[in-house]
């Protein structure tokens, strides 16, 4: 089976309308057209159902790390079942995305992207020491076309885009920022919980901005283009000021010391007429000096309205790309890997239902991809290992004679000793599907 650098595992279409792609492929007739959505219903619900205590499971295991919760405790969770169950919070976490299709972003691949800017000219950093867990998945690494604002004209750019990013982050506790000397109140997070996000169409090169710890500050262009103009309207300022200053300064030392010092120093004596026309001097000193302390407000003022307006447009474009925060993200992705488990094994189930001869695993994989391709110009890497082993383990029995007590579990796929893959026919799949949903509710007494 080939392995691409440039495609994802992802299925870019819902489960239903999968399911009709696959009967608009003209394979099946009416009546097993008919029996292939049954089978699709039955299994679907199957895998809600199977889904459904991941979910739960990761709800519960998450409870203690929740920032957000608004209930109490039945009973105090010791330090030694927190850490057990944020280990086997985070590892269900990264199964689920895996499951769903997401790819795992490592913290050297982050470091690499904060080294670069896309859309967004500012400093930020991010202290990863200040994480006890740090886990970031992505999914649709895409080019978008987006139009950016240089040297006073908007410009069409071509930059790179996750089309999701999930980010989960675990603090440390209170005592490690209290030995890094930060106070309480500075802190964006609260240290020892657990934050999950859930982004759409991030830049990639400004991934960093997600995390809650970033610190931002103005580039060094930015200061630059603020600096030269306050530089520039200072040095004529201080040209007109200079001649008056040097007479003050002449004046107060005439007036303390006497002229027989100014000699000493080699300064000109001012005359009795300079000495006594000293207050319109002054005030004129303070008139400029006034002009001047103004010009500079204003442009620290300036700076800060851009600071503000830079963090604004910041605030508004990661709350427009939110789509999901801490035990929703959960909901989400649990919905998305159901989802791709079952497009899979539908996929896999479609193709061997309607192929003439069995196929090996890497001529089923082969298969897929390229009718995904011909069919709807859609180019994917599908992992053909899960969902195989997925219909391998879905084993029920088939009723004969009305009575299904004797028979023995089938699989609904098997290989033989060349590799081949086996499928039950359509109605034989169907019975034992039906079968395992029948079981999934009765419990024995």
């Amino acid at each position: 089976m080939a392995v691409y650098k440039d495609r994802e595992a992802f299925i870019p279409y819902r489960r239903t309308d999968l399911i009709e792609l696959c009967i608009e492929d003209g394979q099946l007739d009416a009546v097993e057209a008919q029996k292939f959505r049954e089978f699709c219903s039955i299994l679907s619900a199957y895998y809600h159902f199977q889904f459904h205590a991941y979910l739960e499971s990761l709800k519960d295991n998450y409870a203690p790390f929740d920032p957000d919760a608004d209930t109490k405790y039945r009973v105090e969770v010791s330090s030694q079942d927190r850490a057990a169950m944020e280990s086997m919070l985070v590892a269900d976490f990264k199964s689920i995305l895996e499951r769903a299709n997401y790819i795992p972003l490592s913290q050297e691949s982050l470091q690499r992207a904060f080294e670069d800017r896309s859309l967004i000219e500012l400093k930020t950093h991010v202290d990863f020491n200040d994480f006890e867990q740090m886990v970031c998945y992505c999914r649709g690494d895409i080019d978008k076309a987006a139009w950016v604002k240089k040297f006073l004209r908007k410009r069409k750019k071509t930059i790179n885009v996750f089309e999701r990013v999930v980010l989960l982050i675990k603090f440390k506790d209170e005592s490690y920022f209290a030995s890094q000397k930060t106070k309480p109140d500075k802190l964006k997070f609260i240290p020892g919980k657990m934050y999950v996000y859930l982004y759409k169409n991030i830049p990639k090169f400004d991934i960093e901005l997600l995390f809650p710890n970033v610190k931002t500050s103005m580039t060094w262009k930015d200061r630059i283009l603020f600096g030269i103009p306050a530089i520039g309207a200072a040095i004529p300022l201080v040209l007109r000021v200079l001649p008056q200053l040097l007479l003050v300064i002449s004046v107060i030392l005439f007036i303390t010391v006497g002229p027989e010092y100014l000699k000493q120093l080699k300064q000109s004596t001012p005359s009795q007429e300079e000495v006594r026309n000293i207050m319109p001097v002054l005030v004129a000193i303070l008139s400029l000096a006034l002009t001047l302390g103004g010009f500079a407000f204003k442009q620290y003022t300036n700076y800060k309205s851009k600071q503000i307006k830079f963090q604004k447009n910041v605030t508004e474009t990661l709350f427009f790309r939110n789509l999901a925060s801490n035990v929703r993200v959960f909901q989400s992705l649990i919905d998305a890997a159901e989802e791709e488990e079952c497009k899979e094994i539908i996929l896999v189930f479609y193709h061997l239902l309607t192929s003439q001869t069995p196929l090996t695993p890497e001529q089923l994989d082969n298969r897929i991809e390229a009718w995904m391709d011909e069919k709807f110009g859609t180019q994917i890497d599908f992992d053909i290992h899960g969902p195989l082993h997925n219909l391998e383990v879905i084993r029920g029995k088939i009723a004969q004679d009305g009575s299904s007590t004797n028979t023995p579990d089938i699989a609904i796929l098997t290989r033989d000793s060349q590799g081949y893959c086996h499928l039950l026919s359509l109605d034989e799949a169907l019975a034992v599907i039906d079968y395992i949903w029948d079981k999934a509710f009765l419990y024995s007494l």
